[in-house]
């Protein structure tokens, strides 16, 4: 660590270029770690190679731009900036058709307002008679979200609770960490309040970071019946994430 360290004073102090690329060196394994712990976001829609370059184009910044009078950990500060990095990419592809889109902002409103209305997470009957459709209509379109949602979520991680992470000086980050504790024992709630088969997905997806085609061989049921639990799982989950960011 030190070693580290020395070379960040040599490079802020010369700024040169070979430094900059010792120290991107020592941190590529931090890249790869998060490109493969986000893989399930951009597993159907991008190049895990694309995904890794993306984040080395985010470390190389997050040298130029780290403060080392911040009291803030370069790792943390990488791991944000790679993490941000390849949302944002996998964002800008556009890969969600317009009628997906359409329908998962209708589902988020339908879910809201039923939630609201019942205080639980409601059944697949209620959303599909709250929306005007049959329940086999409801089961497909939560199919079809289910990479959107992944990525929805991903997003309001990052955004709401991360953004603001280049202003911190050491006191403002050791706030920080208390947050993300509570931010995790939220979300853990909320994973406790789903039904057990519900539990499952989002663990083997979330935690085990199994694909969904895997998960469905793990629990004997087609892709299509994970995608639907997980769609419904994340309704639920951001809704709690969403009322704890409100109410900070």
């Amino acid at each position: 660590m030190t070693d580290k360290l020395e070379l960040f004073k040599k490079y802020k102090e010369t700024g040169d270029v070979g430094i900059r690329n010792e120290i991107v060196l020592c941190y590529m394994d931090t890249v790869k770690y998060v490109t493969l712990s986000l893989r399930n976001v951009y597993a159907k829609y991008g190049d895990t190679d694309d995904l890794v370059n993306e984040g080395v184009i985010a470390l190389i910044a997050a040298t130029e731009t780290f403060d080392l009078n911040r009291g803030v950990k370069f790792e943390t500060y990488a791991t944000l900036k790679i993490k941000g990095a390849i949302i944002d990419y996998v964002r800008k592809q556009d890969w969600v058709p317009r009628q997906v889109r359409k329908f998962g902002k209708e589902l988020d409103e339908a879910y809201g307002a039923l939630y609201n209305e019942l205080g639980r997470h409601p059944r697949n009957q209620e959303l599909a008679e709250y929306m005007g459709i049959t329940k086999e209509q409801l089961a497909k379109k939560l199919a079809d979200t289910a990479g959107a949602n992944t990525l929805s979520f991903e997003e309001l991680l990052y955004e709401d609770n991360f953004s603001n992470y280049d202003g911190f000086n050491g006191a403002e980050f050791a706030d920080r960490r208390v947050y993300e504790k509570e931010q995790k024992q939220v979300i853990a709630d909320a994973i406790a309040g789903l039904n057990p088969k519900e539990r499952q997905v989002v663990t083997l997806y979330y935690y085990e970071k199994l694909k969904f085609a895997e998960i469905a061989k793990v629990l004997s049921v087609t892709e299509s019946r994970i995608c639907q639990i997980h769609s419904k799982s994340m309704l639920l989950l951001r809704r709690k994430l969403e009322n704890y960011i409100k109410n900070l």
